[in-house]
């Protein structure tokens, strides 16, 4: 399987606070049957102000970790951008991680604010469709604007957004709300693929398989198992030949 939203890249934002604690969750991950990740630290101004460079060397100081722990999985790096007009900045100057390709065009993470869909959100996904640009929205069945009006996802669906659901949401893991939700969008055929989202050992570990083992029951075995394998390998296999 293959997880493309997480936060193992140790000490450069709330996920994995060492090496240590991000090898813990890579052992975690490969138990549960995970062999690819892609590391999506956040970049939010003013919170995490993580760059290429830095994003670079956490994973530098990850990759060795592993191999020196004998550890068998393959990671990559992008990121899990926060909305806002210093993401139209960043894109401009090149400054922005891209979690790989759909369809020949390349993909972001981005990551509304967690109690809204902000006025006019569709205007700066707009500008990235234009750009080429396909974002992917992290965690809709989350969002608290979201949960009160999922209507409000539509405008992003018909510009051919991408949707990331939580796996630990589609077992109950964030609440019976945002379990609903994540399972009518299963039902809609309207999610990409599954991701842990995965920040510590205790409450959001680096597990797909509860996840996906809810979901097959929603939509068949087969297309469970797309949204861990097939899809996420379309998008990341670029970071990976």
């Amino acid at each position: 399987m293959i997880d493309l939203h997480n936060h193992l890249l140790p000490g450069i934002d709330d996920g994995a606070p060492d090496l240590e604690t991000a090898l813990t969750l890579a052992r975690m991950a490969v138990r549960d049957g995970i062999t690819h990740l892609v590391c999506t630290p956040h970049i939010h101004p003013g919170r995490y102000d993580n760059t290429p460079a830095s994003i670079a060397a956490a994973k530098a100081q990850l990759v060795a970790g592993l191999q020196q722990a004998g550890i068998d999985l393959h990671i990559a790096s992008a990121a899990e951008v926060r909305f806002g007009m210093e993401l139209m900045v960043g894109i401009t100057q090149g400054a922005i991680p891209f979690l790989g390709k759909w369809e020949g065009k390349q993909v972001l993470l981005l990551e509304f604010p967690h109690g809204e869909i902000p006025f006019g959100a569709e205007r700066l996904t707009s500008w990235l469709v234009q750009r080429n640009i396909i974002p992917m929205l992290a965690h809709p069945e989350r969002n608290k604007g979201l949960l009160r009006t999922p209507s409000k996802l539509k405008p992003f669906l018909e510009q051919g957004c991408l949707l990331q659901v939580t796996a630990s949401s589609v077992s109950g893991g964030f609440g019976p709300a945002a379990e609903q939700l994540a399972h009518m969008l299963l039902d809609e055929g309207v999610v990409t693929i599954l991701a842990t989202d995965a920040h510590n050992q205790q409450y959001r570990p680096p597990i797909l398989t509860n996840g996906m083992q809810h979901a097959a029951r929603l939509i068949g075995e087969a297309k469970a198992e797309a949204l861990v394998t097939h899809n996420p390998w379309q998008i990341a296999q670029s970071h990976f030949q």
